[in-house]
Formats: structure tokens, sequence, C-alpha cells
């Protein structure tokens, strides 16, 4: 039998926190940079890493939207945020 991933989203680290504790095993989330949300809350690369440690610690499944179009002399920073 297959298990049921219950995905949530989060705008925030506080968010994310919340979704954890009420019995979400996956997160899906953006970052300050390519995401087609950029001027909403988001996380920013230092959040990015301390959401992935917590989740991690508690076998939560994190999921980083990278959602924009991109331009040539911007694959070198993608491939770092990646």
């Amino acid at each position: 039998m297959k298990k049921i991933e219950l995905l949530a989203p989060a705008g925030s680290y506080e968010a994310l926190v919340a979704a954890i504790q009420n019995g979400a095993n996956a997160i899906y989330l953006g970052g300050n940079e390519f995401s087609a949300r950029a001027f909403a809350t988001n996380f920013s690369r230092e959040e990015l890493k301390k959401a992935v440690i917590y989740a991690h610690l508690r076998n939560i499944k994190i999921y980083v939207t990278v959602n924009t179009l991109y331009e040539d002399n911007q694959f070198e920073n993608l491939k770092d945020y990646l």
C-alpha cells in the first residue's frame, strides 16, 4: 500500500514549523530568487538552509519551487542556488 503524502505550502519559516507540527510530511516553498512569487514573502538562502535542516531532522521532505524563466547570464547563479 502506498503511503499518502500530506504536502503543505509555507511562505515563511513560522508557517513551515506550524505545518510540520500539524502533521505535514512534505513542504513546498519558494526562495527570494528564481520564484514566480519573488515579491511575496519567501525564504532567503539562509532561511532555506535552516528550513531544510529543521525538516530533515524530522524526516520531512522539502520541495523548493524554481519556476521562472531564466536568461543565459543567470545560469551560474541558478546552478549555485540549486
